[in-house]
Order: structure tokens, then C-alpha cells, then sequence
């Protein structure tokens, strides 16, 4: 069984991105394709088929290989809820937060489930392409190590050392690395990739060359920056914000420290009639529509928003006939009440909400994860999604959705609250917005508002065409025979 691993000098210096590229490029050539990463760290997750969460990039590699996601694609889950402690899901299923401290202890038991899903991967296909986790060379952290050099022992695998030469030192990055490493780590080291180049190559070439001298080991590629590809990000935010004149809709997302799967907004970023921003606190103006996005800590981010002053703008809002939308955490947000007895999410055992929707939530043990299908009441038009969310709600209201399938099977229930005549509005239900008419349903409303006339179709924002276009960069710039020579 063949295997190959991208690990990386540190966090974001594009891993992810050249991971989903190589599964492309090689998925191209024939092959069956699994990506596989041990660990990861982050609130982006995605519900797969069978209802278990792995996080948004490997679902977004499963995407590449045009594979189905599952969880052995990503055995560990973590989901930061505090900056002390965070939600272990192993196999897709929430086991209860960890300190640090108890996490470590867990980890020789995590090491056997983690071999038993790469081995079953490996039975299955014919090359597994495995992604590292911020740096193999944190040495206060090589004990216990489970996504890096311990991951690719387990694979066998040969592993390129990515690093991101927009931030400058690439090559104090690499050869810092590769020194920091164990002598039989180092040796599992075969090449080199740099990412994220800007200039000519011709001024680039006496640093490669001195790079391949100084290690013995090859630059297998110098890959430029992706100018125009639009795919998920991994565990931050962009930092785009289209500022566009002429006739745009300006909707804000507001910034929650434990914010999650703020990947809900990207398809709406790629409208073309579509200013998106992000704000920690009101600036003194009102968008067409404010978005609270989920989080995993959903009284402590309550409480922020409630300090930074976001309570008035967002009633004002609503009393100047814009629009509030809360997903997930966001919606819990905007209800009456939250109440967590049992110390679940927070060590506050309750919190008054906003007010603005007529639910209540109470936290308890059980984690709900599904797929769904159902329709957005107030348009009429189709929605897909996943619910992922800890806590119940309960409405004396109207519901936002009719849900016709949760979890792969026929249902007839309802999801979500509503108020202020629709422009209030929640669900548990992430991707809404990723369904193009429902997307294009909810910002004609918008337009409507405003007294423009709506829009046929909305931009199409598709993932699988970006992958193919991601491709088409990485493998110009990449030697790719010599990366299947390992």
C-alpha cells in the first residue's frame, strides 16, 4: 500500500491546500484516493453520511479524491471551547472535554484507534495522502505526538516539508525544521515545497540551490500564490471583505471568539451583489442584514456580543425593516434564554438571551449530528444542510424550516424559530446558504427590501470546479513524477 504525507513548517503555510491538489493530481492519474489526517484542531466540521463529524478540510480532501468523507479519515477531532479544554470527538462521536493534561493521557489509547482507521484505509485504496498538523518540529510536543512524524511511522510514509514564503525566512523555516527532527524523522524527510511564491523564479533559483545543497533533499516544487481559487478555509478566516460599489447588499457576520463553521458564509462571499464583513463591534451603521454564526461556547460568546454592544444594533436593525439571521450558537443567541444546568459548555449556569426570537435552550450531555433536507418556510425554496450542535430549543413561535429528511431518513418536522414578520429568523440547520436557490431566495428578500428587482440566479460558487482549478496550479508547478517516484 502506498502512502504519502504533506507536513509543513507551521500553521497555515498551506498544507491543507497543496494536500487537496496532490489528491486531485493523483486522483487524475487512475488512482483510488484516501486523504487521511490523525488529528485535527478546529470548529469547521462536517457531518458525514453516518452522522459523525470529521473536520472541514478532510472533508474537503474527500471532495478532491471524489470520495464520500468518513470518520477514518479523521479519527480525532478536536474542538477548542475554552482556551484550556475542548471537545474530543473520536470516530465522529463527542467523548467529553479535555484539558490538555487529561488529553495526553488519552493519547496511547488514541494511538491504536488512529492505526486501525490508516490501516483500513489503506486496505481500501491505492494511495492514502496524509496531512500533517502545524509543525513536526515543536519538540515540547513530540511525546505524544499522533498527526506528525508518529502518523507517518505508523504509514510508512515519505514526507514533503511544505513552507510559506510570503511570510519570509522559507529557508530558515526548512532547514530550522529539518534540524529540529530526530534522526530517524529527518530521514523520512524526501523533498521540499514552497508555497505561496510571488516574484521570479530566477531570483528565487541561488536559494534553491543552496537549500538543496545544505540537506541533500530536492525542491520538488515552488508553487505561486492561488490567485482567484475560492475554496474553505481550514480553522480562520480569510481576511477577504469585498468593498464593491454599486448595487451591493451589505450583510455582517458577527465575530465570536469559539466561532464555528464560519464556512456557512463562504458561498454568499462569492455573490457578486454581496458585501460580506466581519465585526467584532457595531461601527455605527446597518448592513441589509446581520448573521450570528455558531460557536462552541455559546453563553461566554453570548456575553461578549451582549459587552461589545451588539444588543441595540441588532434590535435597531430589525425596527428599520433589515434582517437578523442566527445559525446554530446564533440562534440560541437570539432566543430568550439560555440555560446550561449541567455545566455542558459553560461553568455559567444560565444567560439571558436577546430576545429577539421566542425560544429557550437548555444544554444537556447528547450531541445531535445530521444530515438534512427540508424548505425555508417563509420563500418556499429548498434547503440542505447538517445540524452539529449541543442543547435543545424550544419555540412558542413559528418555525423557520419544514424538514423532510434528517439523518437519510423521511421525517416531517420542524426546525428553528421566526419572528418580526420572517426578518428574524434561526435554525440549527449549517450550508444553507451553499444551496444556490435558497441562497439567491434569501438575498432577493434583501433586494426587495431595499426596492431593487431580484436576481435569476445566484454565482456558481462550486468547490469541486475550484478543486479542479486548484489543480491545474499546483500540478504546473510541481514535479509531480518525481513525488510518485516515492
Amino acid at each position: 500500500m502506498k502512502t504519502l504525507m504533506v507536513q509543513g513548517t507551521g500553521s497555515g503555510v498551506g498544507k491543507t491546500t497543496l494536500v487537496a491538489a496532490l489528491c486531485r493530481l493523483f486522483r487524475r492519474r487512475g488512482l483510488r484516493v484516501a486523504p487521511f489526517k490523525a488529528q485535527n484542531m478546529s470548529n469547521n466540521a462536517h457531518v458525514c453520511r453516518d452522522g459523525g463529524e470529521i473536520g472541514r478540510s478532510t472533508a474537503l480532501h474527500a471532495l478532491a479524491c471524489g470520495i464520500e468523507p468518513t470518520v477514518e479519515m479523521n479519527p480525532v477531532l478536536l474542538k477548542p471551547a475554552t482556551d484550556v479544554d475542548a471537545q474530543v470527538i473520536l470516530m465522529g462521536r463527542p467523548v467529553r472535554a479535555m484539558s490538555a493534561v487529561e488529553y495526553q493521557r488519552e493519547k496511547p489509547r488514541l494511538l491504536g484507534v488512529i492505526r486501525e482507521c490508516l490501516d483500513t484505509l489503506r486496505r481500501s485504496y491505492d494511495l492514502v495522502i496524509l496531512e500533517g498538523a502545524g509543525s513536526p518540529a515543536e519538540v515540547n510536543l513530540r511525546e505524544g505526538d499522533l498527526v506528525n512524524m508518529a502518523a507517518a511511522e505508523l504509514a510508512d510514509a515519505p514526507v514533503l516539508l511544505a513552507g510559506d514564503i510570503d511570510v519570509g525566512g522559507v529557508f530558515a523555516q526548512l532547514v530550522g525544521t529539518l534540524h529540529l527532527l530526530l534522526p530517524k524523522e529527518r530521514e523520512r524527510v524526501k523533498g521540499f515545497l514552497i508555497n505561496k511564491f510571488r516574484g521570479d523564479l530566477s531570483i528565487l533559483k541561488p536559494g534553491l540551490d543552496f537549500l538543496e545543497r545544505e540537506t541533500s533533499r530536492p525542491v520538488l516544487g515552488v508553487v505561486p500564490w492561488y490567485r482567484g481559487i475560492h475554496l474553505p478555509e481550514e480553522d480562520a478566516l480569510s481576511g477577504r471583505e469585498r468593498k464593491n460599489g454599486g448595487e451591493r447588499l451589505r450583510i455582517d457576520v458577527l465575530l465570536q471568539p469559539r466561532m464555528a463553521n464560519f464556512t456557512d458564509f463562504d458561498a454568499l462571499e462569492a455573490e457578486p451583489d454581496v458585501e460580506l464583513r466581519y465585526r467584532e463591534t457595531p461601527d455605527g451603521t446597518t448592513p441589509d442584514a446581520y448573521v450570528l454564526p455558531g460557536t462552541k461556547s455559546t453563553i461566554a460568546d453570548l456575553r461578549r456580543l451582549k459587552e461589545a454592544g451588539w444588543a441595540e444594533p441588532l434590535r435597531n436593525a430589525l425596527s428599520l425593516g433589515g434582517t437578523v439571521v442566527g445559525l446554530c450558537g446564533g440562534y440560541q443567541m437570539l432566543g430568550r434564554h439560555v440555560a446550561d444546568p449541567e455545566g455542558v459548555e459553560s461553568a455559567t449556569r444560565g444567560e439571558d438571551g436577546l430576545g429577539l426570537l421566542p425560544v429557550t435552550t437548555t444544554f444537556s450531555a447528547g450531541k445531535v449530528t445530521a444530515r438534512v433536507r427540508g424548505v425555508h418556510l417563509d420563500t418556499g425554496a429548498e434547503i440542505e444542510g447538517y445540524e452539529i450542535h449541543m442543547g435543545r430549543t424550544v419555540s412558542d413561535g413559528e418555525p423557520a424550516l419544514r424538514i423532510s429528511e434528517r439523518g437519510g431518513v423521511s421525517c416531517a418536522d420542524f426546525d428553528g424559530a421566526r419572528a418580526f414578520g420572517g426578518r428574524a429568523w434561526g435554525t440549527y440547520v449549517h450550508g444553507l446558504f451553499d444551496r444556490p436557490g435558497f441562497r439567491r431566495a434569501f438575498l432577493n428578500r434583501l433586494r426587495a427590501a431595499r426596492g431593487w428587482r431580484p436576481l435569476e440566479t445566484s454565482a456558481a460558487w462550486d468547490p469541486d470546479r475550484e478543486l479542479d482549478r486548484l489543480a491545474d496550479h499546483v500540478g504546473a508547478h510541481v514535479d509531480l513524477d518525481r513525488i510518485t517516484s516515492l
